[in-house]
C-alpha cells in the first residue's frame, strides 16, 4: 500500500489544517477547512490537487473554507451525519461504524460527540493515524459545548482504546496551556513534568507540539486519567464514577 503523505500547517490564530494524500490514486483531502486561503496556500506549496474535505464537526473555525474550496476545486465534502445540516457543502454523510476508501487507504469513522452533538473522528488503521478534531487535544480535550460529561467521556474512551502508537492530529495548538493546567491536577506525574518542559521548548522555538499519540496521552493527559488514585484524592472524588471525575476536571479547566 502506498504511504499516506501528511502535511500539517498552522492557520487562523491557533488552528491546524492538515492535508493527506495518496499519490498513487491522486487524491488529496483537507482534514477540516478552517480557512480557504490557508488551505489553498498549503496545497500550492505541496503541488497537490484537492479532491476531498473530511469535516470533523460544524464549527466555523473548521468549516469556513468548505464552500470557497469546493467552488474552486469541485472537491467532495464528507462530514458527520448527525450534524449534516450545519456542514456547508456536505456531499456524503458518515457516522459510527462507517468505512470508506481514500485511494487505497481505509478510513473508519467514530461518533465522538461532546464538543458538538455530532462530532466524528476519522481513523486510518493501516496508517496508524487518527484525526480527532476538537475531541482530543495534546494534554487536553475539547470544551463540552453541545453534549455532557458522560457523552464526552464515552467519546474519549473510544480514542483511548486505539493502539497506543496511533498518531493523533488535533484541531488546535493548545498544548502549552493544557500542560500548565494538567500539572495542577497531577503534579506528581513525572512523564507530564518532562513533557511540559518539552512543550515549552518546542513553543519557544516556534515549533508545533502536534501531532501526538495515544500512548503519550494515556500517560500525561489528565482528562484520560480519572482512574488514577492521586487525581481522585486531589479532587476529593475517590471511588466516584470515572465520567464524573472527568467532568470535574473539565469544569476546572473551564475556570482556569
Amino acid at each position: 500500500m502506498p504511504k499516506l503523505e501528511i502535511h500539517q500547517f498552522p492557520c487562523l490564530s491557533d488552528n491546524y489544517g492538515v492535508l493527506i494524500r495518496d499519490a498513487e490514486a491522486d487524491v488529496t483531502a483537507a482534514i477540516d477547512a478552517p480557512d480557504a486561503k490557508a488551505v489553498a496556500a498549503a496545497l500550492q506549496d505541496k503541488g497537490w490537487r484537492l479532491t476531498h474535505i473530511l469535516t470533523t464537526h460544524h464549527h466555523g473555525d473548521h468549516t469556513a473554507g468548505n464552500l470557497p474550496l469546493k467552488a474552486e476545486t469541485k472537491c467532495t465534502i464528507i462530514g458527520p451525519r448527525a450534524e449534516a445540516a450545519k456542514v456547508p457543502g456536505i456531499d456524503k454523510q458518515v457516522g459510527e461504524g462507517d468505512t470508506f476508501a481514500f485511494g487505497s487507504h481505509e478510513v473508519r469513522v467514530f461518533d465522538t460527540p461532546g464538543h458538538t452533538a455530532g462530532h466524528i473522528t476519522y481513523w486510518l488503521p493501516a496508517d496508524g493515524v487518527a484525526f480527532a478534531g476538537d475531541t482530543l487535544f495534546a494534554i487536553g480535550c475539547g470544551r463540552v459545548i453541545e453534549g455532557n460529561a458522560q457523552m464526552m467521556w464515552a467519546s474519549l474512551k473510544k480514542l483511548m482504546a486505539l493502539p497506543k502508537e496511533t498518531v493523533v492530529y488535533c484541531g488546535h495548538e493548545y498544548t502549552q496551556a493544557n500542560a500548565r493546567f494538567a500539572l495542577t491536577v497531577e503534579p506528581e506525574n513525572a512523564a507530564l513534568q518532562k513533557r511540559a518542559k518539552e512543550v515549552d521548548q518546542l513553543r519557544a522555538a516556534g515549533k508545533p507540539t502536534l501531532p501526538t499519540n495515544i500512548g503519550i496521552e494515556l500517560e500525561t493527559n489528565p482528562f484520560l486519567r480519572p482512574h488514577v488514585p492521586a487525581i481522585q484524592q486531589r479532587l476529593g472524588m475517590a471511588g466516584k464514577p470515572e465520567w464524573q471525575i472527568f467532568g470535574e476536571i473539565r469544569e476546572r479547566k473551564n475556570r482556569s
